[in-house]
Formats: structure tokens, C-alpha cells, sequence
């Protein structure tokens, strides 16, 4: 069996699935179709996928407060 059967395989049982999260550790993929609708989401049984997570729900945070608190500083008087 190769790998894209394997992911295959992974996605398609109901264990790795729970609440609209995919989590399995032996699918080589970070990012996965979603099971149901359109799109994308995110395996997160790889360390890879859980770091994207962070990062994308940390970038909005990040950029406030960049905004708010840095703003000032690159004003000229």
C-alpha cells in the first residue's frame, strides 16, 4: 500500500474524525480536504499542522497589537 492510499485510507475512517477535526498521526499530510463542504483543514495528529494552527490563530493578535502599540513609533514630529 502506498502513502496515498494510506492517506487515503486515514481519512476515510470515522476514528481519526471528531466535532469537523482530523487528527492521525499516520496520515503524511498537514492539511487535508475537508470531510463534508469545501475546503481545506488541518491533521491535527501532525506537530506541523498544530503549529500552523497557532500561527494562523496568532497572526490577527500579532497585527493588533503591532497596530496599537507600535503605531506610535513611526511617527515623525
Amino acid at each position: 500500500m502506498n502513502s496515498d492510499e494510506i492517506n487515503q485510507r486515514e481519512w476515510s475512517d470515522s476514528k481519526n474524525w471528531s466535532c469537523g477535526i482530523y487528527r492521525s498521526r499516520t496520515d503524511t499530510r498537514m492539511l487535508v480536504p475537508k470531510r463534508r463542504g469545501f475546503g481545506w483543514t488541518i491533521n491535527f495528529g501532525k506537530r506541523n499542522g498544530v503549529i500552523l494552527f497557532v500561527v494562523l490563530l496568532s497572526l490577527p493578535f500579532m497585527i493588533f497589537l503591532i497596530i496599537f502599540f507600535g503605531g506610535g513609533h513611526f511617527h515623525r514630529h
